[in-house]
């Protein structure tokens, strides 16, 4: 036998008896990174582990950027490969302001989320498309009713939940669902049929997350959140979680990271939106979410 054969037999030998002794242990999954395209349950929606908020303070913390500045942080987010991007109605001129940061990037590069006020008194399907026309983009990605806190929100948004769709029906929008607050309004989430995608508020320790009162100043029940994660997640909905910094309540790394960590592994989400309001920022957020993932 031959100085080479041998020594890939004694390789071939090596692994063969380190599979005798894990017997049908799998063998260990990739490594995840933030940048990576993962689907948002049954909606069919790619977008980036990682996305780009623009509703810190209801956005004042990103409009306080102007315009020239948040375009160079909204393109500097895109270069390291955060491609989703999320906004609301209510976060002021975020629309506009980053359908001019966006402006000549390729719209299939990019997923874009948004969020509707449902009031009455107002057409879903003019809404939307003032929306649309604010950005500057033919269609949204994700469409969510925002801020549902009441326990009655599947009735009470009928309207807006049948505006969404026919919207879906022209192309304005590719996925639909709704981001929660409170207690009440989340336990209707889990068998919810229309729901495809769920936005929760989730973190380590509760701060910011939902309750009884949809409105508390104390602590969020973490336990009770985590359940309603897995139950929606185990019935085809995609999770984004939000108000992962606590909207900035976490001042040292280790919270932030510890955030992460949960967010993903504890509860189990897809995708997490964190606002950001300067380069070092991204950069740490793209660093612990790989941690978290590692």
């Amino acid at each position: 036998m031959t100085h080479c054969s041998r020594r890939n037999f004694l390789k071939t030998g090596l692994a063969a008896g380190i599979l005798a002794g894990t017997g049908s242990l799998p063998l260990r999954a990739a490594r995840g990174t933030a940048t990576d395209w993962v689907t948002l349950g049954k909606s069919g929606v790619k977008v980036t582990r990682l996305a780009f908020g623009t509703g810190t303070f209801s956005g004042r913390t990103q409009r306080e950027l102007g315009q020239d500045q948040f375009t160079r942080l909204v393109r500097y987010a895109y270069d390291r490969g955060i491609r989703f991007y999320e906004t609301a109605e209510s976060y002021g001129e975020m629309h506009k302001m980053l359908g001019v940061a966006l402006k000549g990037i390729p719209r299939d590069s990019y997923r874009l989320m948004s969020k509707v006020t449902t009031r009455e008194g107002v057409n879903p399907q003019e809404k939307i498309d003032e929306l649309r026309k604010l950005a500057n983009t033919d269609y949204f990605d994700v469409m969510l009713l925002h801020y549902q806190h009441v326990a009655t929100w599947p009735t009470d948004t009928a309207r807006w939940q049948d505006g969404i769709l026919e919207a879906k029906s022209k192309k304005a929008v590719v996925g639909h669902g709704a981001s929660v607050h409170g207690l009440p309004a989340l336990r209707k989430f889990p068998g919810n049929e229309w729901l495809e995608i769920a936005m929760i508020r989730v973190n380590h320790n509760g701060t910011k997350m939902d309750a009884e009162d949809y409105n508390t100043s104390g602590r969020g029940d973490v336990s009770e959140v985590v359940t309603h994660v897995k139950q929606v997640r185990a019935g085809g909905m995609g999770v984004i979680s939000m108000k992962l910094v606590g909207e900035g309540a976490f001042t040292t790394r280790e919270d932030r990271q510890a955030a992460m960590k949960f967010a993903f592994n504890n509860a189990g989400v897809d995708s997490v939106t964190v606002g950001y309001k300067n380069t070092a920022e991204i950069d740490e957020a793209i660093e612990n979410l790989n941690l978290a993932l590692a």
